[in-house]
C-alpha cells in the first residue's frame, strides 16, 4: 500500500493510504475471466487502484496482434472496472516490472494455474519481496501444487488465496472461435468483440497459445526464465 504524497501535515491530521493491486497479461485478447479476477481482486484486497499492464512483448511465446492493438482492447474490456488504470508494460518478466514501478508492497493478482508454475519464474522470492500475491482460485481446484510452491517460497505469508468463480474461456479458445467464424457472445465484453470484429481480428491467421484458467496469457506475463 502506498501512502499519497502532497502537502506538509498539520497536526492532528493523517496520511491517506491508497491500496495498489497489479494485474498482467498479454490480453490478446481480453475476456470476461480477467474483468472477474479484477473485480474480484478489488474488491477482496479493498484496492483504490488497480494497475492493469499490457505486456509489449511477452516474450516466451507469440502474440496474434500488436501491442498498441492489445492496449485497446485491454482499455476497452477495463473501462468500467473501478480503479482500473490500463498502460503498457515494457518488461517481459515481472519481478522486472516491479523493480522499476518501485511501489509500495502492491497485491499482485494471478490465478492459479500461474501460481502452480510460480517457482519457475524469474527470482520468485524476490518478487515477494516487491508485492504480495493474491491468487485465485476456483472451486475445485486441486490444492496439492499451489501448496507445494507455497512451501518453497521463503516468504510463503505473503501469499492470499481466494475463491473466483469459474469462467472457462482462454484467450486461445477466443482467438480460435474467431478464425473458425463462430460467435464470442459473452465470452469477451462486448466493446471487445465490437473491435476485434471491426479490425478483423484473429480472423485470417492460425491462434497461438494453449489453454487453462485465466489462462494462456496471464503466465510470468507473466514469463519463466
Amino acid at each position: 500500500m502506498a501512502a499519497a504524497s502532497g502537502a506538509r501535515l498539520q497536526p492532528g491530521e493523517s496520511v491517506a493510504v491508497v491500496s495498489v493491486g497489479l494485474l498482467g497479461g498479454a490480453f490478446d485478447p481480453p475476456h470476461v475471466g480477467h474483468v472477474a479476477l479484477a473485480r474480484e481482486g478489488i474488491a477482496v484486497f479493498s484496492l483504490d487502484r488497480l494497475l492493469v499492464r499490457v505486456v509489449a512483448d511477452p516474450g516466451h511465446k507469440e502474440v496474434s496482434t500488436p501491442a498498441g492493438v492489445r492496449l485497446e482492447l485491454a482499455r476497452l474490456a477495463f473501462t468500467e472496472v473501478r480503479g482500473a488504470e490500463v498502460a503498457l508494460d515494457p518488461y517481459a518478466r515481472t519481478v522486472d516490472s516491479l523493480e522499476a514501478l518501485d511501489l509500495d508492497d502492491p497485491d499482485f493478482l494471478i490465478g492459479a494455474d500461474e501460481f502452480a508454475a510460480f517457482l519457475a519464474w524469474k527470482e520468485p522470492d524476490r518478487i515477494l519481496e516487491r508485492a504480495r500475491l493474491g491468487v485465485a482460485t476456483r472451486p475445485g481446484v486441486e490444492r496439492g501444487r499451489l501448496d507445494e510452491v507455497l512451501a518453497a517460497l521463503a516468504q510463503p505469508g505473503r501469499v492470499s488465496f481466494f475463491t473466483l468463480e469459474s469462467h472457462p474461456v482462454s484467450s486461445s479458445e477466443i482467438r480460435t472461435r474467431v478464425a473458425a467464424g463462430r460467435p464470442i457472445d459473452g465470452l469477451v465484453p462486448p466493446a471487445v468483440r465490437a473491435e476485434i470484429e471491426r479490425l478483423g481480428l484473429y480472423a485470417d491467421r492460425p491462434p497461438t497459445g494453449a489453454g487453462g484458467m485465466l489462462p494462456d496469457d496471464l503466465s510470468e506475463r507473466t514469463t519463466p526464465n
